[in-house]
């Protein structure tokens, strides 16, 4: 598997590391991408729906969803999320608030809070008449599904890493599609 030198790992599909990366890369770079979307809305109408963790069920071909555990929002907040991905069925995961700033930035990490299988963040910026809306990933360096498919075919690392990171920009985009189209639909 080629990953471009362009920054991307495929075309328009922009590509982050957590540290590295090595050559060829591994889960322990932290790989990741995002995307970002200029909102035509106040930045906490768009806050408001950037941190209903229910609401990219809606957009994700595998979020079915979440409940809070405890109180939520807020840092160090908790909640478990339901997925589905045809290759491994249906599973939940805890995640643990580890960013919060109000109107700013929503975070969390996936299954540990000190070694995480991921982490997910929504950043909002204010500009003229509109909010920036970044929603980012990265994965690893704790254990996740992606390490146990990893541990079965250690060969294909790079390839399955690739493959599960344009999986998952794709569910982002859709995301923060859906978040601006509510945006800047209400009143």
């Amino acid at each position: 598997m080629a990953i471009g030198a362009d920054g991307e790992w495929a075309q328009g599909v922009p590509r982050t590391f957590g540290s590295g990366p090595s050559d060829p890369i591994r889960l322990a770079d932290e790989p990741g991408t995002w995307v970002e979307v200029e909102v035509a809305a106040p930045t906490d109408r768009v806050w408001a729906i950037a941190t209903d963790i229910e609401l990219p069920a809606r957009f994700s071909d595998e979020f079915l969803g979440a409940r809070w555990t405890g109180d939520g929002p807020g840092a160090g907040a908790s909640f478990v999320g339901r997925n589905r991905h045809p290759a491994i069925g249906e599973w939940e995961v805890e995640s643990f608030v580890d960013g919060y700033a109000v109107n700013r930035t929503f975070g969390w990490a996936t299954v540990d809070r000190m070694n995480p299988g991921s982490r997910w963040r929504f950043d909002l910026e204010p500009a003229v008449g509109a909010t920036v809306l970044r929603f980012s990933l990265s994965l690893g360096p704790g254990p996740s599904g992606i390490s146990i498919a990893i541990a079965s075919m250690p060969e294909k690392e790079p390839r399955i890493l690739r493959h599960r990171i344009l999986e998952h920009h794709a569910n982002m985009v859709r995301t923060v599609e859906g978040i601006r189209t509510i945006a800047e639909a209400a009143p």
